[in-house]
């Protein structure tokens, strides 16, 4: 096989340029040198997806859940070894990557049930000697461009549906994270996937975005509001369908009657666990008066014993962060909530390791104020602060109180204090009592405002953006 990078039409193809893919744990070690895609071969691999298109709608249903099957089986059967590629490109600890691979397989797996249910309806028609169908189509050529801080597992729950539906696929991987996204086309030929159904293009965004928006039907997207807001209003002009989920600035509420330890571990599994890297972190802590200092201290106790090191080190809570940029960008932040007032309780150092990584130190800032560039803009990092209220009602207004809209937590243990949250708060997903990270891949996931434009992803609402709907009458 050449190097891989560029995987168009079944084939893996040469270019003229590449890049080494590092270990962020471990700034020696080269996961590999990979492709990168030229413009022609990101129009090629459009191409190749609609040549594929008519012939893949038209596979059974059955045969599509089949290949789907296989390919979830075989990451199954090999998720130790997946989890260390996802481990060693992407800094995740072992656990994390063993727990992203297999969330991947499940989204897979469920994908490969809906391709032979999502059907339609037959529905009596208001008038006499009629009946109406309605059912659901592929939409043809479908370009997926994914992120590097899931690479497997959001790759999964784009790619899924898109094929259990009779769509083909153009996907563009981050160039942080090709290895995995690699791997992920070998299984899928390797399942039985018909030649240029799925096509990868390892590349820059610049390039993609005057390529890989054209000429195809619709658009899913994972990553940075700025990049989305591009791609939409390329898309809309075009009038290609577009899915867009991009950042967070997510808030965990914490009130006066929460049990302590369960709220002490939801903020530390959802503003530091994964190295912050996760839209739906929690890097906005909104503390009510009443259990603020005692929190803060059993807060800062628990993140005293939090190990960061090389990820697939054993007993390593966090790895690094992706690469120099973004230890410099959480850095930089650090030292903006500084100079707006908020004080650094903890943390905030590059750390160094046995290996040369981008490790840093988790950073909790206290006494800020919800205004603050650190509480309004995403870091994407171990970086939160705590934000004192008075009570609930304060706390919902803070809470609500961003441009964004993804993921937002409550703990309490009041029912009714919970159900009004639910109701309330201005985000696509609520979570009581739980890390704001943290998903069920049968149910589906996005959010509001800048978070989230379009259809939902996962679960049974996914067939909504990755078909379309037609009515049939017939007279009888």
């Amino acid at each position: 096989m050449r190097n891989p990078g560029v995987f168009i039409g079944g084939e893996w193809l040469d270019s003229p340029n590449s890049i080494e893919n590092i270990n962020p744990s471990d700034t020696q070690d080269i996961v590999g040198t990979f492709q990168l895609a030229t413009e022609q071969q990101m129009r090629d691999a459009v191409g190749s997806a609609r040549a594929a298109a008519a012939g893949w709608a038209s596979t059974t249903t059955q045969a599509r859940s089949d290949i789907l099957s296989r390919a979830a089986q075989e990451m199954l059967a090999r998720k130790d070894s997946l989890a260390e590629l996802v481990c060693r490109e992407a800094g995740k600890t072992r656990a994390e990557g063993v727990g992203e691979v297999v969330r991947a397989a499940q989204v897979l797996n469920f994908f490969a049930g809906e391709a032979v249910r999502y059907g339609g309806e037959n529905i009596p028609s208001v008038r006499p000697n009629i009946s109406v169908q309605v059912s659901r189509e592929a939409l043809g050529v479908v370009t997926v461009i994914t992120p590097w801080n899931f690479p497997i597992a959001i790759a999964a729950w784009k790619i899924g549906p898109a094929l259990a539906f009779g769509n083909t696929v153009v996907f563009k991987p981050s160039e942080y994270t090709p290895a995995i996204a690699c791997e992920l086309a070998n299984i899928f030929s390797r399942s039985g996937l018909p030649a240029g159904v799925l096509n990868v293009v390892v590349g820059d965004g610049v390039t993609a975005g005057e390529t890989l928006l054209e000429n195809v039907d619709a658009v899913s997207f994972t990553g940075s509001v700025g990049t989305g807001h591009k791609i939409a209003q390329k898309t809309v002009a075009g009038m290609i369908r577009v899915q867009l989920e991009m950042g967070g600035k997510n808030p965990l509420l914490v009130l006066n009657d929460a049990d302590l330890p369960t709220a002490v571990e939801c903020a530390v599994n959802g503003a530091f666990f994964g190295a912050g890297q996760r839209c739906t972190a929690s890097s906005r802590i909104i503390v009510a008066e009443g259990i603020h200092d005692r929190f803060v201290d059993a807060l800062n106790e628990r993140m005293s014993k939090l190990t960061v090191g090389p990820a697939l080190n054993s007993g390593v809570d966090i790895g690094p962060v992706i690469n120099q940029t973004q230890l410099d960008k959480c850095r930089g932040y650090i030292e903006v909530g500084r100079r707006e007032g908020a004080e650094l309780l903890r943390g905030g150092g590059q750390l160094q390791g046995e290996t040369p990584g981008y490790f840093l130190d988790p950073a909790l800032f206290v006494g800020g104020v919800n205004s603050m560039r650190i509480n309004q803009e995403e870091i994407f990092g171990p970086v939160a602060c705590v934000i004192k209220v008075a009570d609930y009602e304060e706390g919902l207004n803070v809470a609500n109180d961003t441009p964004f809209g993804l993921s937002a937590g409550i703990c309490t243990q009041s029912i009714s204090v919970a159900n009004h949250f639910r109701n309330n708060i201005k985000s696509g997903l609520a979570m009581v009592n739980l890390p704001t990270a943290g998903l069920d891949y049968h149910v589906p996931f996005g959010g509001r405002k800048a978070s989230s434009y379009g259809p939902r992803e996962q679960g049974r609402y996914a067939v909504d953006f990755y078909t379309i709907t037609k009515t049939s009458y017939v007279s009888y």
